[in-house]
């Protein structure tokens, strides 16, 4: 890391195989794990908790204070998990009081010029395609992938396993295991191809289209759908993880295509 071209905080703490290109600036109150590569012409801010083995490509800024009038100074944290990769001229803004962090899981994948704002939680093994934009406050579970140009507005929750398609504007929250697209955002389907990826079974999968033809093509408002899967259906982690997500939406789930 004797990188002579760049600026590293002497308060900052970097681990002894840490590789930092030219031209990259390291603020205080930084720690950087074992392994991690970061680009040219980087900038990491206070606050930044970085993993091992993380890639950070040129053009991105991390923990810089929330685009938030409401922010006061707080010490507040970016934590970014072990395997992830950050490309090209990535935003992800540190914490506010709400959750005094943000949080970006392991082995995640964000492509160029995505932004995540402040007191968001990703969840690990997510993909972002280029321009994907979080809002603030916003929850991911594991494996979600956001295709190109899709936007999330602040507060929302996508479940693990949800797919959403390109260019898609995400306002309720978005159960697990689905694909969602068209405008209004709506349910299409299950994401059988990354589940199946993922080493679901094919009684799994089926399953869990049973649940989500229920609740989205059977006329049934969602109060109606839950009673019915429970007392039909047996408990499994699949189902009760589904059910769980609804119950706890403060949003209100994306609507059905078929019943739009």
């Amino acid at each position: 890391m004797n990188q002579p071209l760049a600026y590293v905080h002497p308060g900052a703490k970097i681990a002894k195989n840490v590789v930092i290109e030219p031209f990259t600036t390291i603020h205080n109150n930084v720690v950087i794990g074992e392994g991690t590569w970061i680009g040219s012409n980087v900038t990491i801010m206070e606050g930044a908790r970085i993993g091992k083995n993380v890639s950070i490509f040129p053009g991105a800024v991390i923990s810089a204070v929330p685009q938030d009038k409401k922010f006061d100074e707080e010490d507040t944290l970016t934590i970014i998990g072990d395997n992830t990769t950050i490309r090209e001229c990535v935003t992800i803004n540190r914490g506010t009081s709400d959750r005094m962090k943000t949080v970006v899981g392991e082995n995640c994948w964000i492509m160029a010029y995505c932004h995540i704002a402040h007191d968001c939680v990703v969840g690990d093994n997510c993909i972002f395609s280029n321009n994907s934009t979080l809002a603030g406050h916003i929850t991911v579970g594991d494996h979600v992938v956001l295709a190109g140009m899709a936007a999330v507005q602040q507060f929302c929750k996508i479940g693990s396993h949800a797919f959403i398609t390109g260019g898609s504007l995400v306002r309720k929250d978005v159960p697990p295991f689905v694909k969602a697209a068209r405008e209004p955002l709506s349910y299409v389907g299950i994401n059988s191809i990354g589940l199946r990826r993922r080493g679901f079974s094919t009684e799994k999968i089926r399953e869990i289209q049973d649940v989500y033809r229920i609740l989205y093509q059977k006329n049934y408002n969602n109060s109606q759908a839950i009673a019915i899967i429970e007392a039909e259906m047996e408990a499994t982690p699949e189902r009760d993880d589904i059910l769980e997500f609804i119950k706890n939406s403060q949003r209100g789930i994306m609507k059905g295509y078929f019943s739009n």
